[in-house]
């Protein structure tokens, strides 16, 4: 209690936050952190208790939903980590703590606590492997991690003794002042007054461009550097200004920071505000504008309507639903660097490139002094070493000589990946960095899942390219039937889509390696790192098929397609995440392996032709012909004499391609798969797939792909099936002669 006291008065001194570690049997644990909150002066309702047991008397969070407290400040947290260690719930869990204030974690003996298994570890025995097989590595490092950090105390419930009193010395709280406003600023003078770092308001400055039409502000921070409330200032500006503001993120919580600021300095400008709610708006009008929430699909009906558009965590929200946005007049897009909840990477590698090809003038700008605690925070400097969330690839000038002959493979074991901090920092960044969602369970599935090795190229000594590989299939009778009537066995997404979406009931049964993720450094790509390191993992793989899925872009589709992988499966929605359909690919590696393969690529072959005209209409048509292209076997061509005739007259423009479309359709979808001529353009080939696989109208293809009138569309289509002609038709003869 004595201790407790001392943290929170030192938490509140120096304006960071202490962590409590109580490890020990569940009920001294718990009664433990009762006492310390107590005795800490902490408001029990100003606390949360995140955990399994529903007596504890405090508003409770289960462990599983953790992510609802994000977006909101406590003065006290309690993590119960002794049922389910969940990395992702400590990173939330963290990230709620206010300044001066403790996060409690309950733990098992730490000594003992990387040899147990939980309910986690359960989620990470992908069958067939049981929980027994999983490792400790990961809670292992952490109890380092918590034993060697300043700001961490550890107490043994069991002994009633203090083990590590996590007392610092640190310089007394700084009093923070306003940041003055520029000379020339556009916004209020209150709203420079509102910030509450110098850097805030750097980028309140620099989102006074919303003032004017086609501008594009990008924030990134940190999470608790006050992107939100930077948001928030610069939208009650706006709507001070007689606009009408649009914000938007994936749920209330996420933006409740937005309009909590922006309503505070609305209420001291010379304007009237009204409300729909005091506790949590939705909409906030003044005298000539207003602010209004809606969640991303129903605010993309309404871009039209308003005058800018503020996203906050756009990185959470699907790039399909992002790239609607890019049709405002002006907007603001904030999104998380290193997010307690995952790094959300969506925004960063799959839309950034569609925003500065769009029509607005992109800003970046960063916020990078945290506002709900003090600079080099303790807690804040522990999380980020435990659960990698600062890792990061190796500077440029270390590797930027690598290629593939000067680079050696190595598989990464679990002991030596977190033995070595740096291997760690350099292969998990590049993960991170180069896909749009690696969080920290991620961390753990990589140090202790039984079914993932890490394969990685060096240059050096340093990462330059790194592959995740996941074992699947290999399943024994009960569990392909399981998966056959509906069931979803996890950790084989592969054979859980070829068996349940696509009735094969032996898909399981062959052993494969699907890859999870692959990176190569940003400074050494296009040099065939990855390709080589592709090659490493075949050749040792002992594994009958080698699998790939992720959402579909023509480049990621031409990388995999060169790399000897076809495509099983395309699918008919979009990823939540990715915003992409998502392709499934395989590689066949053994007799095994190419049987599944042959049987799946006919299959795809049998049914894509009219999932392009149904479910996948919308579809890219550049990843329609990069999809078709990566098939392994060549369509039927099983055209009737009359509709050669009707194919020969669409270029001669005697004939109607609604008169027998299945002719075109059928041709088109050859040619894709196995082109044998070379005369057609790209634009061609998108017109051809947009109509005849696709079935769009002429005036919607006309529009889409820049022809005068529908009309030129019809002929430009007879003129690309001409060759098309040329190139498949029979020998036989089937001309009409009179």
């Amino acid at each position: 209690m004595n201790l407790a006291r001392a943290l929170r008065e030192q938490a509140q001194a120096y304006d960071e936050r202490r962590l409590l570690v109580i490890a020990g049997a569940p009920e001294r644990t718990r009664n433990h952190a009762l006492d310390a909150l107590d005795a800490a002066g902490i408001d029990p309702a100003k606390t949360r208790y995140v955990g399994p047991s529903e007596s504890f008397p405090r508003e409770r969070v289960p462990t599983r939903r953790a992510g609802r407290l994000m977006g909101t400040t406590w003065e006290a947290v309690v993590l119960d980590c002794r049922e389910a260690c969940r990395p992702n719930a400590i990173g939330r869990t963290v990230g709620t703590v206010d300044g001066g204030g403790l996060l409690v974690m309950l733990t098992p003996p730490l000594n003992s606590w990387p040899d147990r298994r939980d309910e986690f570890d359960a989620t990470l025995a992908v069958p067939p492997f049981e929980r027994s097989a999983v490792t400790g590595h990961f809670r292992r490092r952490l109890v380092e991690t918590l034993r060697a950090h300043r700001g961490v105390a550890i107490v043994d419930a069991d002994t009633g003794t203090v083990v590590k009193d996590g007392l610092t010395d640190a310089a007394p709280r700084l009093q923070r002042e306003p940041p003055d406003p520029p000379a020339d600023h556009e916004f209020p003078q209150e709203a420079f007054e509102h910030c509450r770092t110098t850097d805030q308001g750097q980028v309140v400055e620099r989102l006074e461009r919303l003032l004017r039409d086609e501008q594009g502000v990008v924030v990134e921070a940190n999470r608790g550097r006050g992107k939100s409330s930077a948001a928030g200032i610069a939208a009650a500006c706006l709507a001070y200004e007689g606009m009408n503001v649009l914000v938007t993120a994936p749920a209330y919580r996420n933006a409740r920071e937005v309009f909590a600021r922006a309503t505070e300095l609305l209420d001291r400008l010379d304007t009237t505000v009204s409300t729909d709610r005091t506790d949590r708006p939705t909409r906030v009008e003044t005298d000539s504008g207003e602010m209004r929430f809606e969640r991303p699909a129903p605010a993309v009906e309404r871009i039209d309507e308003v005058d800018r558009v503020v996203v906050d965590e756009a990185a959470a929200i699907p790039v399909h639903v992002l790239e609607q946005f890019l049709a405002a007049d002006s907007a603001v897009f904030t999104t998380t660097v290193h997010g307690y909840e995952g790094t959300g990477r969506g925004f960063s590698v799959r839309f950034r490139d569609r925003l500065d090809e769009s029509s607005l003038t992109v800003t970046d700008c960063q916020l990078t002094e945290p506002i709900r605690y003090a600079p080099a925070d303790p807690i804040e400097v522990w999380s980020f070493r435990a659960l990698a969330l600062g890792a990061s690839p190796p500077a440029d000038q270390l590797v930027e000589d690598a290629t593939p002959t000067t680079v050696t493979y190595r598989r990464l074991s679990p002991e030596e990946v977190t033995a070595d901090e740096q291997l760690l920092s350099e292969a998990f960044g590049l993960l991170v960095l180069a896909h749009y969602r690696t969080e920290p369970n991620d961390l753990a599935r990589l140090l202790d899942a039984p079914n993932v090795s890490v394969h990685a190229l060096l240059h050096d000594g340093h990462v330059v390219s790194v592959a995740l590989i996941a074992r699947e299939g290999g399943l024994d009778a009960s569990r392909r039937e399981e998966m056959y009537a509906g069931g979803s066995v996890r950790g084989n997404m592969i054979p859980d889509v070829l068996t349940g979406q696509l009735r094969d009931g032996n898909a399981g049964t062959p052993v494969g390696d699907r890859v999870l993720r692959i990176a190569t450094h940003s400074a050494v790509r296009s040099r065939g790192l990855g390709s080589a390191l592709l090659d490493e993992v075949r050749e040792r793989s002992e594994a009958d098929w080698l699998g790939v899925s992720y959402g579909a872009t023509p480049p990621l589709v031409e990388f995999w397609q060169s790399n000897g992988f076809s495509t099983v499966h395309l699918a008919t929605s979009r990823n939540e995440r990715s915003g992409e359909h998502s392709v499934v690919m395989l590689n066949g590696l053994t007799a095994a392996g190419r049987k599944l393969l042959d049987r799946h690529t006919t299959w795809f072959l049998q049914r894509a032709p009219s999932t392009f005209t149904d479910s996948l209409v919308a579809v890219d048509p550049d990843v329609i012909r990069a999809v078709c292209r990566t098939a392994a076997e060549t369509p039927a061509l099983d055209l009737s004499a009359f509709e050669w005739r009707i194919l020969a007259g669409l270029s001669a423009g005697t004939a109607h391609h609604d008169t027998a479309p299945r002719a075109a359709r059928r041709l088109v979808f050859r040619h894709l798969v196995t082109p044998e001529t070379d005369r057609l353009s790209e634009r061609e080939e998108r017109l051809l797939v947009r109509k005849a696989l696709q079935t769009a109208s002429w005036p919607t293809v006309a529009a889409e792909l820049d022809y005068a009138s529908a009309s030129t569309c019809r002929r430009a289509f007879g003129e690309a099936i001409e060759p098309l002609v040329a190139a498949y038709r029979p020998s036989t003869e089937w001309e009409w002669s009179p």
